[in-house]
């Protein structure tokens, strides 16, 4: 079993304005489909989980696109937290959800 190492891609403030940018974005297209932003704010996930969402993705895309076991994917999230100490309070949180599943 290989072992998934956080790629340092980019510095989190890099990763953050990423992850702001696609906020942006689908707020923009949500607002030109008429969607009320008081109801769906709420909704989207937070600049740091889309930080997280991100580096998984990298973590995916780098195990051939194989969608991670429960044991993997809490191995990714615990090397996000200690690749991004800041993220620590995100990933856990994440974590807490995937054992409400």
């Amino acid at each position: 079993m290989s072992e998934f190492r956080v790629q340092r891609r980019a510095s989190l403030e890099v990763l953050r304005a990423e992850a702001t940018q696609e906020r942006d974005t689908v707020v923009h297209e949500r607002l030109i489909a008429g969607g009320d932003p008081w109801e769906f704010m709420e909704e989207l996930p937070a600049i740091d989980e889309l930080v997280v969402y991100l580096l998984r993705a990298d973590a995916i895309a780098a195990n051939a696109g194989a969608a991670p076991s429960a044991t993997r994917e809490y191995r990714v999230l615990r090397q996000i937290a200690l690749a991004h100490p800041a993220l620590t309070s995100t990933v856990w949180r994440l974590i807490g959800h995937l054992t409400d599943r």
